[in-house]
């Protein structure tokens, strides 16, 4: 390590970095969308930095240094400029390094113990959410990596473990807004398959016949409706009454603003 040759402290080094969309949000309001200087010594990587500046790496899905796309492992020297990108989940960056694994296409999340709510909206709009309100951090990080689901976070811990490739950091902490974030953000407005998994358990939904439903199905709901559901993994029946009304709400909500 080079050092002062009066102090014989280590010498201090400069690069520019600057961060876009939403990784302005890890960052104080004063270096949001603009590019400023990060003082370092020795020659640390680029993930390191990131991270040392409060950026998740599991959010980052590609760093340009002077112009060129870069691994994790590329180590500063001082002068860089350096522009650092979020996760590109849905768009094909391919020519670029990528610095994660290849964009989930067929989007499974794994919501963490605060996001059970949102992990029930999610799956009555037909996404596959696994939840469980028992999970430690690194449980649901294992699962994440053997199912190859994307983790939905409030807890920037999660995705601050090295191992972690897909993860979001809901930013809201209301669940209608959380379901339109995670929509918005996953480009997931023409995936919606209402009313086709079961919101307790997640398994996917079954038609059955009235008849098989009369012995499940109260006799005043039976006069009103005539198409039914099972949970072949939980049992439950489901109805489109008006809690379906609510999930076209949702809907019609999302397309709107999409």
């Amino acid at each position: 390590m080079l050092a002062d040759e009066h102090t014989h402290a280590p010498l201090k080094r400069t690069a520019w970095f600057r961060f876009y969309e939403e990784l302005n949000d890890f960052l104080p309001e004063e270096l949001r969308k603009k590019s400023f200087p990060y003082e370092f010594t020795g020659t640390p990587s680029v993930k390191n930095s990131i991270e040392a500046i409060g950026v998740p790496q599991a959010e980052v899905d590609l760093v340009i240094v002077n112009g060129e796309s870069v691994g994790f492992d590329h180590r500063l020297h001082g002068g860089e400029r350096i522009s650092v990108y979020p996760v590109f989940e849905s768009l094909d960056i391919s020519p670029l390094v990528h610095l994660r694994a290849k964009p989930l296409r067929h989007t499974k999340f794994i919501a963490d113990v605060n996001l059970g709510s949102l992990a029930r909206k999610l799956r009555l709009l037909g996404f596959d959410t696994y939840f469980r309100n028992d999970l430690e951090d690194d449980e649901i990080v294992r699962i994440s990596l053997n199912e190859k689901r994307i983790i939905l976070t409030r807890d920037i811990g999660i995705l601050k473990h090295n191992v972690v490739t897909h993860a979001y950091w809901l930013r809201s902490d209301d669940p209608p807004t959380q379901l339109k974030e995670v929509v918005r953000r996953f480009q997931l407005e023409k995936s919606l398959m209402p009313f086709s998994r079961c919101s307790v358990c997640n398994a996917r939904l079954k038609p059955v016949d009235l008849e098989q439903a009369k012995a499940y199905i109260p006799e005043n709901t039976l006069k009103h409706f005539n198409e039914f559901y099972t949970c072949p993994s939980c049992g439950k029946y489901y109805w489109k009454g008006s809690h379906y009304e609510k999930i076209l709400e949702w809907v019609k909500e999302i397309e709107e603003q999409g």
